[in-house]
């Protein structure tokens, strides 16, 4: 995908990890950065464990990208409670 897709793939991704947990830091650019990561940790643990990874523009790579964006929430929030 080229980066213009990363951008749009991670902000839907982002959005809908922020809608189910919301964080009120970050704005559209958190969210964006949020999804990107999301996907590149989903698809790399989605990969590694379930051999199911971010492919594309399809329902299963938001899924794996969502549920890598809420893991990337969820560690944060452990983090930032030290």
């Amino acid at each position: 995908m080229t980066i213009i897709y990363w951008i749009i793939f991670g902000l839907i991704a982002g959005s809908i990890a922020n809608f189910i947990a919301p964080n009120s830091q970050g704005g559209i650019v958190g969210s964006i950065i949020l999804g990107i990561i999301g996907a590149v940790v989903g698809g790399y643990l989605g990969q590694r464990f379930f051999d199911v990874g971010v492919t594309g523009f399809n329902v299963m790579s938001f899924v794996v990208a969502v549920a890598g964006s809420l893991l990337v929430i969820f560690v944060g929030r452990l983090i930032l409670r030290g």
